[in-house]
């Protein structure tokens, strides 16, 4: 009897560990996702860039590729005076993790064109062997209005 209520003690703890690293994990990636967000709401690229892999690949909602250079040179082109996430839900699957959701932003570009901006994101996470969680790929597609 003793016996079974040890292994039932260990298995509940593993059980709650797990969890825990699971939300731990997602609370991670969701703050990381608020910070690109506060990136673009105060138009500061150098909140964003720490968020980055150094290999990452954004593919645009036009469907050209950017390293994170470009990406980091993009987000400094656009100056937004409105920004907000919708529906954003992040799944984790061990030390990957992906984000979802809907990005609305009003601005402008660095000519003065004006942008209005409705898409639907998927970021894909890592966390690195340092403990820090990077977005290695982001994806966005347009969404008509």
């Amino acid at each position: 009897m003793k016996k079974s209520s040890t292994w039932c003690v260990l298995s509940l703890l593993l059980v709650t560990s797990f969890a825990w690293s699971q939300s731990g994990a997602e609370k991670a990636v969701t703050d990381a996702e608020m910070q690109w967000l506060q990136s673009q709401k105060t138009n500061n690229p150098d909140l964003l860039a720490p968020l980055l892999a150094d290999k990452l690949v954004d593919t645009s909602a036009d469907g050209k590729v950017a390293d994170k250079k470009e990406a980091l040179a993009q987000a400094k082109g656009i100056k937004w005076t409105s920004v907000s996430y919708d529906g954003m839900k992040v799944m984790v699957f061990g030390n990957a993790a992906v984000a979802v959701g809907e990005f609305n932003g009003k601005g402008a570009d660095d000519k003065g064109k004006a942008v209005d901006e409705h898409e639907r994101f998927t970021d894909t996470w890592v966390k690195m062997p340092n403990g820090k969680w990077e977005c290695v790929a982001t994806q966005t597609t347009a969404i008509k209005m």
